[in-house]
């Protein structure tokens, strides 16, 4: 333990400021933003299309429902995705059925309001304690918000329940399809990354202005290539051959001067390919490893309950800012409360900060997008063919942007939103046009406001929680580090519990420096505790045993493992 003497934790709240650069820049797409494009119009084109020949395009929303699961779990294991689609289908489900059996009691807008608020919150809070990952609880509360305003009867709840069903099925068919072809295509994805950025941080040679930032970014990815490689289900071969790797990523971390970045470059290109697992030779060091991930894989699971407790400051936030929302909708004498409902809801992310860029992202792209609408409405009009064709479009444009920054999503999911509402009867391009325009502005507006008032002041206490964490992981992997000769697998196991922790520390301290309104954070500590951390962490892997080879060897030592995934 580090004898630094702690800085104190200043009680006198802090102001933070609201940054506007940088939140409407585009970023890198992402290395696989083509599949849930195409994964949305698989799952959403074959049902639209049978109730287009069946002449009932009435009925799409409810097979919307369904087939908008698609669009989850894409960065997932296939052993783990097939768990969350199934959850998120149940989800979808039991969301669309409580707006609907609402629907069907009640007519009252305010109470409608007050139950989609109701849900919003709950979808907010179960989706981030999961971490089911993008597109989170939007999606969810957009189905069940728009549901409430539905026109429905108890005697039609069963059957529309059904076609979301027998829709999300179907999505859960075609999200697991690519297992066919590429079954270790996920878990291969993680590893590269991890190498990468392992790769970046070994060419700042640990030193320099920009290598804290690279190495916290190294932890985040390493840690990630592990929680993918547990999600996987069966131990094969491969998958063993890619958790070698992973320890590579460790070993650039510990000791990034001794590290050859182009090495890790390489086997990272490799696994992106389609060739076999890169193999790395290390036959002791191998089996501690693999003897410390039993050991993790035998460890009970951390209880959902557990998980939530943290997040409720933003699902009260979820709550009151949807209600809000929705009420000064339907003051202004919108027809379509839900829309300023949704936008609420999908503003609030980790902290204030980041809410406040994703509410300019949202409103940028919703204005933006009702001028696309503007224009291809006319077409849409023309046939019901060519509404669903456009409705598709769409749903591919929104899912291949959204990665590149929210607000460019945005405008493909407007008009895809719009056209929706039409499949029912047609409607007034104008009149839609201008709801919309004022719900979003209502919705941003008013969820912005109640996100700060309900602030976050549990935030510089999670930091000390988190410190404690890493205290006490770090307190263990000394004690290992002690012993003459420790369990087989104690001292690995160890290590990663000392790297998760370091993670979560490190996107704690994020999450906290972005809220608006709170204590001074215990900078010191955190330096301290992370510098202190990854010192452990590197004599862990030095005990460990694997190394990388030395560089007259690497470039011709170099073999593959004949095992494809």
């Amino acid at each position: 333990m580090s004898s630094a003497t702690p800085a104190p934790i200043s009680r006198a709240p802090r102001v933070r400021g609201l940054p506007l650069a940088g939140v409407l820049r585009l970023g890198r797409p992402s290395e696989i933003w083509f599949k849930p494009a195409l994964s949305a119009v698989a799952s959403v084109a074959p049902p639209n299309l049978t109730l287009l020949a069946l002449g009932r395009l009435d009925l799409a929303m409810y097979t919307m429902a369904g087939s908008l699961c698609a669009l989850y779990a894409h960065n997932k294991p296939y052993a783990a995705r097939a768990r969350a689609l199934f959850r998120v289908v149940l989800g979808m489900v039991g969301g669309l059925a409580a707006a609907l059996v609402t629907a069907s009691l009640t007519a009252n807008a305010v109470v409608l309001v007050t139950v989609g608020a109701g849900l919003a919150a709950v979808q907010k809070g179960l989706c981030d304690a999961t971490r089911v990952g993008p597109p989170g609880n939007v999606v969810l509360t957009f189905v069940s918000s728009a549901s409430l305003f539905a026109p429905q009867t108890l005697a039609q709840v069963p059957g529309h329940l059904a076609l979301a069903a027998a829709a999300g099925v179907w999505a859960w068919i075609v999200g697991m399809a690519p297992g066919l072809v590429r079954p270790c295509g996920p878990e291969r994805r993680t590893t590269a990354q991890a190498l990468d950025a392992a790769a970046v941080y070994a060419a700042t040679h640990g030193t320099g202005d920009g290598h804290a930032r690279a190495r916290a970014a190294t932890a985040a990815a390493v840690q990630a290539a592990w929680q993918s490689l547990f999600a996987t289900g069966a131990r094969t071969e491969p998958r063993r051959a890619l958790e070698r790797l992973v320890v590579r990523a460790e070993v650039a971390l510990a000791a990034p001067a001794d590290t050859d970045p182009e090495l890790l470059r390489t086997w990272a290109r490799e696994l992106r390919g389609k060739g076999p697992v890169p193999r790395t030779d290390d036959p002791v060091g191998a089996v501690a490893e693999l003897l410390g991930v039993d050991a993790e894989l035998a460890a009970p699971a951390r209880p959902l309950w557990t998980r939530l407790g943290p997040l409720a400051p933003l699902v009260l936030r979820t709550a009151i800012g949807c209600a809000l929302a929705g009420y000064a909708s339907l003051a202004l004498g919108v027809g379509r409360p839900y829309w300023a409902l949704v936008t609420a809801a999908s503003l609030y992310q980790a902290n204030i900060t980041l809410t406040w860029g994703r509410g300019v992202q949202r409103v940028v792209g919703n204005l933006l997008g009702v001028l696309v609408f503007a224009g291809v409405a006319p077409l849409a009009h023309t046939r019901p063919a060519v509404l669903v064709l456009c409705c598709l479009a769409f749903n591919f444009g929104a899912e291949a942007l959204i990665g590149r920054n929210y607000w460019l999503g945005s405008v493909c999911v407007t008009p895809m939103a719009l056209l929706i509402t039409e499949f029912a009867r047609t409607q007034q391009a104008g009149e839609l046009i201008t709801e919309r325009v004022v719900d979003t502005l209502v919705g941003a507006l008013v969820g912005l406001v109640a996100a700060f008032a309900v602030t976050n002041r549990r935030a510089t206490d999670r930091i000390e929680e988190a410190l404690t964490a890493v205290e006490g992981a770090r307190g263990r992997a000394a004690r290992l580090l002690a012993e003459p000769a420790p369990a087989p697998g104690a001292l690995d196991s160890a290590h990663r519990a000392l790297a998760a922790a370091l993670v979560e520390l490190r996107a704690t301290v994020d999450a906290a420096s972005g809220e608006w309104w709170q204590r001074a954070l215990p900078q010191e500590r955190v330096v301290l505790a992370e510098q202190s951390g990854h010192r452990t962490l590197a004599a862990t892997v030095r005990r460990r045993g694997p190394r990388l080879r030395p560089a007259a060897d690497r470039r011709t030592g170099r073999k593959t493992e004949g095992v494809r995934g």
